[in-house]
């Protein structure tokens, strides 16, 4: 089969801008079988060389923050503003992922026996296949990468027709830094079928993916008939928000909206949903007008500019689809259209949307906008809040706004998601496990348990020998 071309479709202007080869299958294989054998001896080197080549390739990958930061905007529609910053936190994390390394790698000691040696080996388990989203695709890929190379793995990359650039960037500052170029490899495709193939090859041991319910789901069907290959699966959230009564609508509104509309609403970890206690509920919402009101729609390269396009017309007439089926369903569109949100002439934007009176018979309160959308539904208290952030497949995050501490703590343990915030939304932290419930994935990155998919574990029971 030939190999076939990929094109880039600006979200700015949806004109082509970048085309890439993909591989035929033969390249593929012969990837593959590469990693293998750098593999055999990529880890037989010490932790303190490979910590030595990600500190020296992140220090580079820290300088060519400007030039992809722009490369960011023309490729996903992020503002300017706000893309160098994925890189500084890509690399912020990848520097605490490389100071726990240490601790987190070593062996681990069994009670003591007279006349043994008895502990645990934490040991690499082979080639590894990362498959990662545009939406973050930097910040996405240290969280695989770099536990990935400092257990000793190799790394086979497969990034999202939409950020083609970035796997390049990646290998090079590592090659630049003397790391063998078979130890990190990439590969562009857009078909499931070669991606089938590499997961069912018996030398791949762990497949990493990160993006949509449907692709995790196609993943781990494509490994079911493999015992000895590993899958972990970061997928899509619908992350609720609760407002209590207790707190300043104002300052919960600012935090709800850059929550909600960042990155036009493009993260796993956006407000997706917001439940506010009924006698605060106009008043947060006349809030939210007020902040909707500094928000700026436009150009991505204008600084200016606080929501640039979603990834592709797909995308936001799915978006738009959600709006109109609350709308049709009863929802208010409580949205302030002033000049900032005027829609450009060419582009995928959406306007950031203000809903009220929704409900969970709507799509925008149960599957996956990703988008610009803040639903807002008017609750009763903490029991009804707390059921319905639980009516969901979902499970990625929550969070509590309220200025009682000892309250939130009860709630967050109420709520079924892999991480809750009191006060604070759409944060992953690298020393916190960053983990899915539900639907929303399976395994974890980030903290040191972020390195448990990368390793196997080996006991060793070493007897003295009898003199």
């Amino acid at each position: 089969m030939a190999a076939e071309t990929l094109t880039t479709i600006s979200p700015i202007t949806n004109k082509p801008i970048i085309t890439r080869t993909g591989v035929t299958n033969d390249e593929l294989s012969a990837i593959v079988d590469r990693s293998q054998k750098a593999f055999e001896s990529f880890r037989n080197t010490s932790l303190e060389h490979r910590q030595t080549i990600v500190k020296k390739a992140l220090s580079l990958l820290n300088d060519k923050q400007d030039e992809l930061a722009k490369e960011l905007t023309e490729q996903m529609g992020r503002p300017i503003a706000y893309t160098a910053k994925e890189i500084t936190t890509a690399v912020a994390r990848a520097q605490y992922l490389l100071k726990i390394s240490s601790a987190t790698l070593t062996d681990t000691p069994g009670e003591p026996e007279p006349g043994f040696k008895r502990f645990i080996r934490k040991l690499p388990v082979g080639p590894v296949l990362v498959l990662f989203a545009w939406n973050y695709p930097y910040l996405i890929l240290i969280n695989s990468i770099i536990p990935a190379l400092l257990a000793g793995n190799t790394v086979i990359l497969k990034p999202s027709p939409q950020t083609p650039t970035i796997v390049e960037h990646i290998q090079q500052v590592f090659s630049e830094v003397g790391l063998d170029k078979d130890v990190i490899q990439y590969f562009h495709s857009g078909n499931f079928h070669q991606i089938e193939e590499v997961i069912q090859n018996p030398k791949m041991q762990l497949v990493c993916f990160t993006g949509s319910v449907a692709g995790g789901l196609a993943v781990q069907k494509a490994a079911s008939d493999r015992i000895d290959v590993r899958v972990g699966l970061e997928l899509g959230g619908k992350d609720p928000a609760y407002i209590r009564d207790d707190v300043d609508v104002k300052w919960a509104a600012e935090e709800i909206v850059d929550g909600s509309v960042f990155n036009s609403g493009q993260s796993c970890c956006s407000i997706e949903r917001v439940y506010v206690h009924e006698s605060v509920h106009d008043a947060f919402v006349a809030a939210v007008v007020e902040v909707l009101n500094g928000y700026k729609l436009g150009d991505p390269f204008d600084q200016s500019t606080n929501v640039g396009p979603v990834i592709s017309q797909k995308s936001a007439s799915a978006i738009k689809a959600h709006i109109k089926n609350a709308m049709d369903k009863g929802a208010k569109d409580m949205t302030p259209y002033h000049p900032n949100f005027a829609l450009p002439n060419e582009g995928n934007f959406v306007v950031p949307t203000l809903l009220t009176g929704v409900s969970h018979e709507m799509d925008v309160m149960t599957e996956e906008t990703f988008g610009p959308v803040i639903p807002v539904m008017r609750v009763s208290g903490d029991e009804e809040a707390v059921r319905l952030m639980n009516d969901s497949k979902y499970g990625l995050t929550a969070s509590i706004w309220t200025k009682d501490g000892v309250a939130a703590a009860k709630l967050c343990d109420r709520v079924d998601a892999g991480t809750v915030y009191v006060n604070r939304c759409d944060f992953p932290s690298p020393d916190l496990a960053w983990t899915g419930w539900k639907h929303s994935g399976k395994g974890q990155t980030l903290s040191k348990f972020g390195y448990d998919q990368f390793v196997k574990l080996k006991s060793y029971h070493i007897k003295d020998y009898p003199l």
